[in-house]
Parts: structure tokens; C-alpha cells; sequence
């Protein structure tokens, strides 16, 4: 399982500039990298949130990734995903939040047999959450 489970909600911590790296709690295991990232930002990341199973970052930055962050990324078991925090404020909560609700829409029309794009047309007309994100929390079982 991955992310903050066991509560109501899943919660990405959202990273706007790399001086916050070195002061995130350990215990990250979801971050959205809302800069554009070096390789030793990733690194740094990496080394400071050893628990860390995902990072997404916006489409525009992900295209100018080196492969060689992603190919590490992989070894180490984290999954890149790529999307945005859409309507998040930082000013008011360092996470990005997706709520039970959501989650568990997505999980019931997986389970029934819901192809994975129509799963996420569907979540995303109503919550605005990328694809990724989507297909992330129904391959990973996160429960609410």
C-alpha cells in the first residue's frame, strides 16, 4: 500500500521550491514536485523521504527529465507519475488531498470491470485529478 492510508483521504505533499526538501518529513511516501526539479533535487528527495513510492511532476517538466533520474527512479521503486494539482493553494495546506469518496468510486468501477479509461474519464470530469494519479491509486489499492 502506498501513500497516507488508513485515513479518510490520500494526501500528496506538494513541494514548491527545493530549500523544502531538506525540512519534509521522512515519512513522505507521495510528493508533486511543483518546480522544475534537477536530477540532485530528485536525489535529495530520494535520500530524505527513504519511504517514497511517487512523484509526480507537471507534464512540461517531465518531458525535460533526464532518463537516467528515471531509470533510477524505477530501480528504486518509486513510480513518476505526471499531472498537476489542480486549485490546490499552498498558502493554505502543503497537501494536495483526494478524498475517500473518490478513491473509493475508483476502486468499485475497477472492480466491476470498468475499462482504466473510462475509470479515469469518468473521475476526471468530476475531480479534475490526472490520469496517472487515477491509475496510480487503482494499481495500488489505497484504501480510504
Amino acid at each position: 500500500m502506498v501513500g497516507t492510508l488508513n485515513r479518510k483521504y490520500m494526501r500528496l505533499r506538494v513541494v514548491s521550491e527545493r530549500t523544502e526538501i531538506p525540512n519534509l518529513n521522512p515519512n513522505e511516501k507521495m510528493v508533486h514536485m511543483a518546480f522544475r526539479a534537477s536530477n540532485v533535487d530528485f536525489l535529495n528527495l530520494m535520500q530524505r523521504c527513504p519511504r517514497l513510492r511517487m512523484i509526480q511532476v507537471p507534464p512540461s517538466y517531465r518531458k525535460t527529465m533526464s532518463n537516467a533520474i528515471q531509470v533510477f527512479m524505477d530501480m528504486q521503486g518509486i513510480e513518476l507519475l505526471q499531472g498537476d494539482v489542480w486549485g490546490h493553494r499552498k498558502d493554505l495546506d502543503e497537501y494536495f488531498t483526494v478524498e475517500d469518496s473518490t478513491i473509493e468510486e475508483i476502486h468499485s468501477l475497477a472492480a466491476i470491470g470498468v475499462s482504466m479509461d473510462d475509470v479515469t474519464d469518468k473521475i476526471q470530469k468530476k475531480t479534475r485529478l490526472n490520469p496517472d494519479l487515477i491509475e496510480f491509486i487503482a494499481k495500488n489499492k489505497i484504501t480510504a
